[in-house]
């Protein structure tokens, strides 16, 4: 099939190489606000697993072709898919790109909007496209850091779709990728765009659950690890999203959540649940603060922390509305000077805060960040970070104390090593 891709966001990117490496027709349009030449060189799209070198074979192979924002596209036929992934900063522009490039597309074209927009953009979009065409919703379920893999292994499709005719299509464009069982799963278009909303809002809701449970474990003196494996084992609660944490972050994510909010206001039907999940999110993203503070009684400036992890999660370089932000500038406020190592996000960290004079930062061996350093902070569980020397840790941290964000350490093994110990909902001394 012909498909025209128009954005900038991962999600096109991860379905630009994608599609292209099945044997689809590929035209790939980024998004004026971030074209291809800052696009080939972002730290969060050269760091994603596989992407970078798929793409550059779709290239190398005539199945992909990327346009400059002033290019439009050239092609023998027309398009059969318009593939639609932009922010929902950008929705305002949806409407007109569509209008647009409706002079590319076939008679029976369908639009893929693989955008998190308000619930019924997918239908208001739908009427730029003209008689016979038909419009989608394929909701965004891609994993920063893994997005190769799910979105060439899926474990479902979230299907939001009004017409037989228009799922047949969207079935043939992602068949490759539907072989090893039944991925799809169908439902009107604003419900799946609803969907799309709910799930990251009860993600959000679990994670700030179990982080006001680790704040009740901490203040009782229980160990929060017990409270989530019993938590777990009941099978009408289980395991995921039940890790208690310094606060999650990321572009979608947030952003999710933010229009969630907005569609319930929208709606008149304001959340307070949501706004509460919000508020404790914010607040734990200054939890391994109130820890060091609590540990040196209110005595921080001029003190060195060491910070392992600015990244919002593993695997990628982005760093929007990750916890390190809030962190930092509430170190900053008490003058303490901060060494941090991140192995993928820290060109990302440097061009949004600039030079700082308390600040400096490591890309190579994470050891370089901790000498002489008053505390460890452990802000993302990076795989190089579970399983470090101890014991050159402990000669290098003048202060003895590891604050773990991510619950990733066993407390009483910390603690044999010489180490003061404080995690979310768990603590030992030596």
């Amino acid at each position: 099939m012909r498909v025209v891709i128009i954005g900038s966001e991962l999600a096109a990117a991860t379905a630009a190489a994608a599609l292209a490496w099945v044997g689809h027709e590929v035209t790939w349009r980024p998004h004026a606000s971030l074209d291809w030449a800052r696009l080939a060189t972002s730290a969060w799209l050269t760091s994603e697993p596989q992407l970078e070198a798929h793409l550059q074979e779709g290239r190398d192979q005539g199945r992909l072709t990327v346009l400059d924002a002033d290019q439009t596209p050239d092609q023998a036929a027309a398009f059969d898919v318009v593939w639609l992934s932009l922010s929902p900063e950008q929705r305002a522009e949806a409407g007109e790109l569509i209008a647009e490039h409706s002079r590319w597309l076939s008679d029976t074209a369908v639009l893929v909007n693989n955008s998190t927009f308000p619930v019924g953009e997918t239908e208001a979009l739908a009427s730029q496209l003209g008689a016979g065409r038909s419009a989608v919703t394929l909701v965004d379920l891609l994993e920063e850091g893994r997005a190769w893999d799910t979105f060439t292994r899926p474990s479902r499709w979230l299907l939001g779709c009004d017409d037989d005719y228009a799922e047949q299509r969207v079935r043939e464009l992602l068949r490759a990728f539907n072989r090893r069982r039944e991925v799809f799963q169908r439902m009107p278009r604003r419900a799946a765009e609803l969907s799309k909303l709910a799930i990251n809002g009860m993600l959000a809701t679990r994670i700030s659950y179990m982080n006001e449970i680790a704040g009740l474990a901490d203040t009782l003196g229980v160990d929060v690890e017990y409270v989530r494996q019993g938590m777990g084992a009941d099978t009408r609660i289980g395991y995921e999203y039940l890790y208690p944490g310094c606060g999650f972050g990321g572009p979608s994510f947030s952003r999710d959540l933010m229009r969630l909010a907005d569609v319930q206001s929208a709606s008149g039907r304001h959340s307070a649940l949501l706004d509460q999940v919000l508020d404790i999110n914010e607040h734990k993203k200054e939890t391994l603060f109130r820890k060091l503070w609590a540990h040196y009684h209110g005595c921080l400036e001029g003190r060195t922390v060491a910070i392992w992890g600015a990244a919002f999660k593993p695997g990628t370089a982005r760093i929007d509305h990750a916890p390190v932000l809030t962190l930092l500038r509430a170190l900053w406020a008490q003058g303490v000077h901060v060494r941090l190592h991140d192995p993928a996000a820290v060109s990302a960290l440097q061009e949004r805060l600039g030079a700082h004079p308390l600040l400096r930062c490591f890309d190579a061996d994470p050891f370089e960040a901790t000498e002489g350093a008053d505390a460890l902070m452990l802000v993302t569980e990076w795989k190089a970070y579970w399983n470090p020397d101890w014991q050159r840790l402990a000669s290098q941290l003048d202060g003895r104390l590891l604050l773990d964000g991510r619950n990733i350490y066993d407390p009483d093994y910390v603690a044999a090593m010489g180490l003061h110990y404080r995690g979310i909902g768990r603590r030992a001394d030596p």
